[in-house]
């Protein structure tokens, strides 16, 4: 399956709407593929996102760097995720954050510009837009949420709605993006093997 039909699948599957070949010719027209090679940067902190990006093949990560050094992970992002710092991407202002591939990514990207020459024209896109825009919303009120919850709550919450995180992710990255450290992980891990 080529990465333009991963991706219209995608699209009508979240839309439940089916796209015409028009518009599948529109998108092909709009969104250029891209590779990224692991450890290869989509976005660095202080740079204007100009695009998005659909994920068809690899993982990559969001995170910041504080004041000392550390990194703190925002996101993981696998296939069939979209790839892009929102604000930055809306607005034009610079990103806050870094985007590295984890893995040796296969991107379909397009820009700030082009989106808004077919986002109206064609409905399946327009109503997938509409429904990941709404599951982006949730899913950032989730994760404010869980700042309150205990350390074996977070990695409850982790195993609950992202298990293949766990085969995914260096313990380390999960660590980071839980807000725990490394040792304070395995330990979680270990008691709920008990």
């Amino acid at each position: 399956m080529s990465n333009f039909e991963i991706f219209f699948d995608y699209i009508q599957e979240i839309s439940g709407k089916i796209l015409s070949e028009e518009d599948k010719l529109l998108l092909t027209a709009h969104f250029k593929p891209r590779k990224l090679r692991k450890r290869q940067y989509f976005l660095q902190e202080g740079d204007v996102c100009k695009f998005i990006a659909f994920i068809v093949k690899g993982s990559a990560r969001t995170f910041t760097v504080d004041e000392k050094g550390h990194e703190h992970i925002l996101r993981l992002s696998v296939e069939s995720w979209w790839l892009t710092d929102f604000e930055s991407f809306y607005r034009l202002t610079p990103s806050l954050y870094n985007i590295e591939a984890l893995e040796d990514l296969e991107l379909l990207q397009t820009t700030n510009a082009e989106i808004g020459e077919f986002l109206k024209d064609i409905p399946a896109f327009s109503a997938m837009s509409d429904i990941i825009s709404q599951n982006s919303t949730i899913a950032s009120q989730k994760r404010m949420n869980t700042i309150n919850y205990s350390a074996e709550e977070r990695y409850e919450e982790l195993v609950k709605n992202y298990p293949y995180f766990l085969q995914r992710f260096s313990q380390q990255m999960i660590a980071s993006y839980l807000g725990l450290s490394s040792e304070t992980l395995s330990r979680i891990k270990k008691n709920a093997l008990k």
